[in-house]
């Protein structure tokens, strides 16, 4: 017989949009079940933002020491052990996946292990992978489903010479060539992490400039950054064709009104993702999905009463962080506690743990002109930061937009070091609506590269004291 169980939310997918919603919902005293097929915490947790950040750390502690002699430190050369770098990142993935398990646990959340379909009227199958098939009710459903990574037209997958980030992540061994294609987030940490261990690293991007959704001058300086670094940045190039030999690859790349022939070791594809919006009965309610997306209200809602969508599997920004935030809001509509407010992504911070790093929260340059309003726009270089200069870390700028006629922040751009720890100083600005009087009134610590936050605004109306 197929047992069936009644529910107030069911939350379909564990990653950091499914779980928060399914703690949140806890917290507010629902009877809650998390149906997850493979891995709690998700992409981000299990292959994505968090074991690529143990092995970028890896890489930032190789250079650190590499550079030690300008510090008046004698070291012997370092060794690379990639086994020891994968198997820690691993570890650190799981480590986290167990933390995720125990809170999920502690909040009373009934962890439903299987592939969770939407059956209509409220009824949610869950597929073991034995056979088996439970039934869920609930009022609320949040699809959480995550999004996985998007191949090449007819050239997908192989774990071998074409590689998603799943194959990044745990290589057998060190290619000693590599080709990127495409310079998000994903292909710039990656490209940055393999570069930094020896690997001839090529990066290709279809659009003008690398790392295409941020501001230009932060663009502009990671392409020079990367290139002196020995990577070469091909940038407004296609790939018109790929092939896999015995030993590598081969790409065409057409760039500029010339062809040529890229051949490395590995393919790393990372031209983004699409939502996983198949297989999980949305033809059985009124949900609906467009371009890899599942279609929703400004406040998560679908076209199906009763069911919500959060996170990746409903378009950019996919951040983990972003998924989270909705999550939280979601459910406390769903509960009661909140509005119906819109989802507000004006202020939600993008970060790329490359080296250099960057930060980047509210508009672009580009996007603030053709609002047509009047802007004041300020840039810091780190060279004249103390803190920076002490540390040896002076490639890197900070750079704020504001609103001429009000004062109001409408965007920050960082690179360098710890920018991605130093955004949320903006990102809260942004979130309070301050205008340039409150961030020139705070007193920054010194030293700190922070300061270099304050100086940027100063610029901004013409008052840097060190520049």
């Amino acid at each position: 017989m197929t047992e069936h169980t009644a529910f107030d939310l069911v939350v379909i997918g564990g990653g950091p949009g499914g779980y928060v919603a399914a703690l949140r919902g806890a917290q507010l005293g629902l009877k809650v079940a998390l149906v997850e097929k493979k891995h709690l915490g998700g992409i981000c947790l299990n292959w994505g933002c968090i074991p690529t950040k143990a092995l970028l750390h890896a890489a930032d502690t190789l250079r650190h020491i590499r550079g030690a002699a300008t510090l008046g430190l004698d070291l012997a050369e370092p060794g690379i052990n990639l086994g020891k770098m994968v198997e820690r990142s691993r570890q650190v993935a799981q480590r986290l996946n167990r933390g995720v398990a125990h809170l999920l646990k502690k909040a009373g959340v009934a962890v439903v292990d299987g592939t969770g379909v939407l059956a209509g009227d409220g009824v949610v199958e869950v597929r073991s992978d034995d056979g088996s098939v439970r039934l869920l009710t609930a009022a609320n459903v949040i699809l959480a489903t995550g999004a996985r990574p998007r191949a090449l037209p007819h050239v997908p997958f192989d774990g071998d010479r074409v590689w998603s980030y799943y194959d990044a992540l745990t290589p057998g061994s060190l290619p000693r060539s590599l080709i990127v294609v495409g310079s998000g987030a994903i292909g710039m940490e990656f490209a940055s992490f393999y570069s930094t261990l020896g690997v001839q690293v090529t990066v290709v991007e279809a659009k003008p400039q690398v790392l295409p959704a941020g501001d230009e001058e932060v663009s502009a300086f990671m392409c020079e950054a990367f290139e002196r670094q020995g990577v070469r940045v091909l940038a407004g190039a296609t790939i018109d064709a790929v092939e896999r030999s015995e030993t590598g690859v081969r790409v065409r790349v057409s760039a500029a009104g010339t062809s040529e022939a890229l051949e490395a070791d590995r393919l790393l594809v990372a031209i983004g993702l699409t939502g996983n919006v198949e297989g999980i009965g949305i033809e059985n309610t009124r949900v609906a999905a467009e371009h890899g997306r599942i279609v929703t209200d400004a406040c998560g809602r679908t076209a199906e009463p009763g069911v919500w969508a959060i996170g990746d599997a409903v378009g950019a920004p996919m951040l983990a962080h972003k998924a989270s935030h909705q999550a939280v809001a979601c459910v406390e509509r769903i509960a009661g506690a909140r509005g119906d407010d819109k989802h507000d992504e004006s202020w939600i911070p993008a970060c790329t743990y490359s080296y250099p790093q960057t930060a980047s929260v509210g508009m672009t340059e580009a996007q603030a002109r053709a609002t047509g309003a009047a802007l004041k726009v300020g840039r810091f270089p780190l060279e004249g930061n103390g803190r920076a200069v002490a540390t040896g870390e002076t490639a890197g700028f900070v750079k704020t937009i504001f609103d001429a006629q009000t004062g109001a922040l409408l965007g920050a751009h960082m690179v360098g070091p710890e920018a991605a720890e130093l955004i949320h100083g903006f990102t809260l600005a942004g979130s309070l609506e301050a205008t340039e009087a409150e961030i020139i009134g705070t007193v920054f610590p010194h030293p700190s590269v922070s300061e270099a936050m304050h100086e940027s605004a100063l610029a901004a109306f013409g008052r840097a004291l060190h520049i």
